[in-house]
């Protein structure tokens, strides 16, 4: 529960400091006092919007800071303890604003996000105020006040979670299927492709070595002549060739007396020319024996070249590059073929999602179904009891017509109520006037409120509009629910106030022309003469000070 509440230089609050108590706690105060600012204060704490304007004039910011014990909150101690921010003694919450608007949130000393105050605090206090009556006509209101009521509020969020799984995988199963109409056509391309390019079976150096063979081929004639003229300079020629002339050089040169020295070595050297002659003859007689010039041959060189060439032109390639291409299509291919495999996956998915979602969102109705009765008729009688005699109060459970998934489950849930007897029961909306709305809201605030895991409840003016003995049955539930944990009300009612286990008055304090909000505990006298105050104004009369003082011994008893 709360018990400490500091706030330094928020609005009109210079310096506050409360120590909290269990039971019900009641704030009241003169109309423009400042009642709410410190239930304002801690909603800052527990993870409110803020803006400069929180800050009390003339100070560089506004500091609060709220102090829980956290004994019987195991939910509370477990969130800490998984984000490693539980320490000893009471958990603190700290938020700090800055004149510039800027804010700062603290867990335990530890600095947080905004939204970890709010998660924290959704599970440290529940807050009711005089304008909840409001949300009371829309329909997601009535959905969580029976989910919660009905104490499957983690099984409404497996819910929602199961509906978005499955509108999420049934967007990208769309998002593939709109696209595999031309994933096809472009399937079949590459496979028709990469069928052409299998069918030419291009080798890895094929290329290089059919375009030179088809050259020596296509230069047959050019070639075979060439080699028969040298053939002829070299040994053949009647006219004169070089071997003759070597072997006529060598014979005069060997015939000389003295054939040393100098002469001796071009002797050798005339002779090494004459073997190497004889050995490039015999190599170009043995090139024109075996040199095949089969017409047939070239002819099939000339096909697969241009086979090769054709494929390549039609693929705006480099023929070198086929092999390339062949991969990139392949890899291509095999990405659609992912695509296909992924469809099929996210299909199966979807039905899965979907037999989750139908699992747990029967549960969840089933769970309504059983709560909704309980919570009708527990509504019902506090109504009864709020100035509404023979009111009806019923929730209604409609199917949705849609089959696909709903975050919010299988049906809607819309309360309706029957203000005065012999009247049919209507919508919520379409029923009941401002001051019924605001009794029924209360009803339903006090019975939800009895089921809910949070030990500390705030209720900021819920009374307005109820007076005379209806104020006083007000009282009473709150005062019970006080007994079960904490609760803190502010209240104009004298009627509420008396039924209060402790309480704080506010009251504007003014000191050298400023003006502050103060809030002080009233002891036993001090409650006596405030609520005398709230029943006949300010001057204080025998009759008002003893109709307080009965008033009080009567909640007591």
């Amino acid at each position: 529960m709360l018990v400490h509440l500091s706030v330094r230089n928020y609005a009109i609050v210079e310096h506050l400091d409360l120590e909290l108590e269990g039971g019900m706690t009641v704030i009241t105060g003169e109309t423009g006092a400042g009642k709410s600012i410190m239930l304002d204060a801690l909603g800052l704490a527990l993870g409110d919007r803020a803006d400069s304007d929180a800050v009390r004039p003339g100070a560089d910011k506004a500091d609060i800071l709220a102090s829980f014990d956290l004994a019987e909150i195991p939910e509370a101690r477990a969130w800490l303890a998984e984000r490693d921010l539980d320490g000893d003694g009471p958990c603190i919450l700290r938020r700090v604003i800055t004149a510039e608007g800027r804010s700062r949130g603290y867990i335990n000393g530890t600095p947080c996000p905004l939204s970890d105050l709010k998660a924290l605090g959704e599970l440290l206090i529940d807050i009711h105020s005089q304008h909840e009556h409001q949300s009371l006509l829309k329909p997601d209101t009535h959905r969580r006040l029976l989910d919660e009521y009905a104490g499957c509020h983690e099984l409404a969020r497996q819910v929602q979670l199961a509906a978005q799984r499955w509108q999420q995988t049934r967007q990208e199963l769309e998002r593939l299927s709109r696209s595999s109409d031309e994933q096809r056509a472009r399937h079949q391309l590459l496979s028709y492709q990469i069928e052409e390019l299998d069918n030419l079976a291009l080798g890895e150096h094929e290329l290089e070595q059919l375009e030179q063979e088809h050259k020596a081929l296509a230069n047959a004639g050019n070639l075979i002549a060439a080699c028969q003229q040298v053939l002829d300079l070299c040994s053949e020629s009647d006219a004169g060739n070089v071997l003759s002339a070597l072997t006529s050089s060598l014979n005069r040169l060997t015939a000389l007396p003295n054939s040393g020295g100098a002469l001796g070595e071009a002797i050798n050297l005339l002779a090494s020319a004459q073997i190497q002659v004889e050995e490039a003859v015999g190599e170009l007689n043995r090139f024109i024996d075996t040199f095949d010039a089969d017409p047939l041959r070239l002819q099939q060189l000339e096909e697969r070249l241009d086979a090769i060439y054709t494929l390549a032109r039609k693929h705006r390639v480099q023929p070198a590059e086929l092999h390339e291409l062949q991969q990139r299509l392949l890899d291509e291919l095999e990405g659609l073929n992912a695509d296909d495999q992924a469809v099929e996956r996210l299909g199966e998915e979807l039905a899965a999602y979907a037999r989750h979602y139908q699992e747990k969102a029967r549960e969840l109705s089933v769970r309504r179904g059983e709560a909704a009765a309980s919570l009708a008729a527990a509504v019902e009688q506090e109504m009864q009891r709020l100035g509404m005699p023979g009111g009806r109060f019923a929730i209604e459970l409609h199917p949705r017509e849609q089959a696909e998934p709903h975050a919010a489950g299988l049906e809607q849930v819309e309360f309706q109520v029957s203000a005065n007897p012999g009247q049919p029961l209507k919508p919520l909306a379409k029923v009941a006037s401002g001051g019924e709305l605001s009794r029924i809201s209360l009803a339903i605030q006090v019975i939800t409120a009895q089921t809910s895991r949070v030990p500390t409840l705030v209720f900021d003016e819920v009374d307005v509009g109820i007076g005379g003995p209806t104020a006083e049955v007000v009282g009473q539930l709150l005062r019970r629910l006080g007994e079960r944990g904490q609760v803190l009300t502010v209240t104009h009612l004298p009627q509420v106030a008396a039924q209060g286990h402790h309480h704080l008055f506010v009251h504007k304090a003014r000191d050298q022309g400023s003006t502050q909000t103060a809030v002080a505990r009233l002891g036993k006298d001090g409650r006596i003469e405030e609520i005398a105050r709230m029943l006949g104004g300010v001057d204080l009369t025998k009759e008002s000070l003893a109709h307080a003082r009965k008033m009080v011994s009567s909640a007591r008893s």
